[in-house]
């Protein structure tokens, strides 16, 4: 992994600033520091991420959820396709099935 590829997360006000790659191999590292600063935000920002795969999707999903919703700010590379594949909204919670 290139040093610019490394997964980061930081508070920033009321968002959880990522940067790097939220790959499978990122997430264990990412996990404890994300929920330790996770008690009110309300923005998930993914400006500096280069790229997302399914375990950064549900790492991303369950912080969301535990913040009651936060707002998605950034469309890494992988994200909008991971999300139309698991069928979630925006914030990634799941959206309605069309009938």
């Amino acid at each position: 992994m290139r040093k610019s590829d490394a997964a980061t997360v930081r508070r920033d006000g009321d968002a959880l600033v990522f940067s790097g790659t939220l790959t499978r191999d990122a997430v264990a590292s990412l996990w404890k520091p994300a929920v330790a600063a996770l008690d009110g935000a309300r923005r998930l920002d993914l400006s500096a991420v280069d790229l997302v795969d399914s375990a950064g999707l549900a790492l991303l999903a369950e912080l969301s959820e535990r913040a009651g919703g936060a707002v998605l700010q950034g469309s890494p590379a992988g994200l909008s396709d991971l999300r139309n594949a698991y069928r979630l909204a925006p914030g990634l919670g799941f959206a309605a099935r069309d009938q």
